[in-house]
C-alpha cells in the first residue's frame, strides 16, 4: 500500500489512464474525483465488500433437499 499526503487540487495518477484528484477536505471528510475509462469499475469500499460477500454466498452449493425441490419445480413446467 502506498500512503500519500495530498492537498486540494493535487492529484495521483495510476497507470496511464486513471487520475484521482483531491477536490475538497472538510474536517475528517475528503472529497475525491476519479477520472478513469468507463470499462473500469469503481466502487466505494463498503459496496465492494458487500458484492464480494454476495458472490461468495451465491457460489455455495445448495444442499440436496433444495436441489430436489428445484428438480420437481422444473418438471411441473
Amino acid at each position: 500500500m502506498l500512503a500519500l499526503t495530498r492537498k486540494p487540487g493535487e492529484r495521483i495518477v495510476i497507470g496511464d489512464n486513471i487520475v484521482v484528484t483531491v477536490v475538497d477536505i472538510k474536517g475528517e471528510n475528503i472529497r475525491l474525483a476519479i477520472d478513469a475509462p468507463r470499462e473500469i469499475k469503481i466502487y466505494r469500499g463498503e459496496i465492494y465488500d458487500d458484492i464480494v460477500v454476495e458472490n461468495k454466498q451465491a457460489a455455495v452449493p445448495l444442499n440436496m433437499s433444495e436441489m430436489d425441490i428445484l428438480k420437481v419445480l422444473h418438471l411441473k413446467k
